[in-house]
């Protein structure tokens, strides 16, 4: 079975499932955010925003692929360029962290380890850009999928409470534990994400 994880492009972008695409939840305040969707325009608010985010920052995402097919992604980005990120009542995110926002895999491909591929593979990422950790806003009572993920699988993938709260406990995963795994591991993520090129640093918005 071939994995692939792939930058996230405008390229690729309609490789992610339709609601995704048109979901603007992170990437625009509760206001603005409301005021797309009330205007029919959250696919063009979405495209406008990693577009605007890969000239200034990079990639910001990774889109999953088992045998050439779309299966996942993974978005994450400095918390300046996440709107809602201040909404929460356990925020900011911390100026040394990245923030991972969602992410998503097929029902049929969960349970088969690529959750925590995922997580490694932004860790690597955000390590090379010069972050400390990510941070993610987790949920607490999570019943199906939706923008904000469960704080137990956060738990599960190495994330640790930061901020506690009753529904969106803050919680952060340090890049030197997600990163210390055993040589092979190590050796199994280069070949699975073969070349990485160099990608812009953070720019003050």
């Amino acid at each position: 079975m071939g994995r692939r994880l792939v930058p996230l492009t405008l390229d690729n972008l309609p490789d992610l499932p339709k609601r995704c695409r048109a979901c603007v939840f992170w990437e625009l305040d509760p206001v603005s955010g409301e005021a797309a969707l009330r205007a029919g325009r959250p696919e063009l608010e979405k495209e406008a925003w990693i577009s605007a985010v890969l000239l200034e920052w990079g990639s910001c995402g990774r889109v999953v692929y088992v045998d050439e097919v779309p299966v996942g992604f993974v978005l994450y980005a400095p918390p300046a360029y996440v709107p809602r990120s201040t909404a929460f009542p356990t925020s900011p995110v911390a100026a040394d962290a990245v923030q991972l926002m969602t992410a998503w895999l097929t029902p049929s491909h969960r349970g088969q380890g690529l959750g925590r591929t995922m997580v490694q593979t932004v860790a690597k990422d955000v390590l090379r850009r010069g972050f400390k950790a990510i941070e993610a806003f987790g949920d607490a009572r999570w019943k199906e999928p939706a923008c904000v993920l469960p704080a137990d699988h956060l738990l599960a993938v190495g994330f640790k409470t930061v901020r506690p709260h009753p529904r969106h406990p803050r919680m952060r995963l340090e890049l030197r534990t997600a990163l210390s795994w055993k040589e092979d591991v190590e050796l199994a993520l280069d070949r699975l994400l073969g070349a990485v090129q160099k990608e812009p640093a953070l720019r003050p918005l």
